[in-house]
C-alpha cells in the first residue's frame, strides 16, 4: 500500500499540462464562472479511479486530499470515499458521511458532485436516518449551487430503488432555479426515473412540462420516442 505522501507524488507525476489547460475551460474556471479559480493538473479520471481502489487510509488521512486546491486531488478523495464506503462498518459509514456533509463546499464542481452524492449522502440518509430527506429538501433551496446540485443528484439513490417521490418533488422546487447546471441535473434525474418507469416520467411531464426549464425538458425526454419528444417540446 502507498503511504499518504506517495499518493500525492504519484498524482503529481500523472499531471499533463495540456489536459489541464483544456480542463480549465471545460469546467468554467474564469472570473464569474461556476468553477472560478479552480486549479487542474490534467489527470484522467480512469487513473484517479484506479488509484482509489489500490490504497487504504483512515478518514483523517484521506480528508487532506479533499482540502487540496487541485481539482484532481479532491476528485481522487471522493472516488476513494465512494469505493470504500460500502466496505466500512456502520460507525465508519456514518463518520464518512458526516465528513461529506461538513465539507460539502469542497465538493465544488459538477463532476465531483455527480461521482459521489448518491453513493455517500443518499445511501447514508436512507440507511441511518430512516430515509429522512429533510436535509436534501433544505439544500435544494440553498443559495449555494453545489448544495442544490448535491441534493438533486443524491436523490439518484432512491431512483435506483424505484422510489421516485423525492426526485419529483425536488425537481418541482428547482423549476425556477437560475443555473443551467441545475436544469441539466433535474432533467438528468428525470431521465433516470424514465429508465425505471416511463409511465411515472410521462405522468410528471403531462402535469409540469409547461413550467419546466427547456433544458430540463430536453434532458428528461432523451429516451422517449421521437413522437413523444415532439409532443412534449410542442407544449
Amino acid at each position: 500500500m502507498m503511504q499518504v505522501h506517495a499518493v500525492a507524488d504519484h498524482l503529481m507525476a500523472l499531471a499533463d499540462p495540456a489536459l489541464a489547460q483544456k480542463a480549465t475551460r471545460f469546467f468554467k474556471t474564469g472570473p464569474g464562472e461556476y468553477g472560478e479559480g479552480d486549479q487542474f493538473l490534467g489527470i484522467r479520471v480512469p487513473e484517479l479511479r484506479r488509484l482509489a481502489k489500490q490504497v487504504s487510509f483512515d478518514l483523517s488521512a484521506s480528508l487532506q486530499w479533499l482540502q487540496s486546491p487541485y481539482h484532481e486531488f479532491r476528485h481522487f478523495a471522493l472516488l476513494y470515499w465512494v469505493h470504500h464506503y460500502p466496505r466500512l462498518d456502520a460507525q465508519g459509514q456514518q463518520a464518512l458521511a458526516k465528513a461529506y456533509i461538513d465539507h460539502w463546499h469542497r465538493v465544488n464542481n459538477w463532476d465531483l458532485v455527480d461521482c459521489s452524492a448518491h453513493y455517500i449522502l443518499g445511501a447514508y440518509l436512507d440507511s441511518y436516518h430512516a430515509g429522512d430527506t429533510s436535509l436534501l429538501v433544505a439544500w435544494a433551496q440553498s443559495p449555494q449551487l453545489w448544495q442544490r446540485r448535491i441534493a438533486m443528484v443524491a436523490s439518484w439513490h432512491w431512483i435506483r430503488q424505484n422510489r421516485f417521490e423525492l426526485t419529483l418533488s425536488l425537481c418541482q422546487l428547482l423549476f425556477q432555479d437560475q443555473e443551467d447546471l441545475m436544469h441539466k441535473a433535474c432533467g438528468w434525474m428525470l431521465r433516470e426515473v424514465g429508465k425505471r418507469d416511463e409511465a411515472v416520467l410521462t405522468q410528471f411531464l403531462d402535469a409540469h412540462t409547461k413550467q419546466m426549464p427547456r433544458t430540463s425538458l430536453r434532458y428528461a425526454i432523451e429516451r422517449l420516442t421521437p413522437a413523444q419528444r415532439q409532443y412534449y417540446l410542442a407544449l
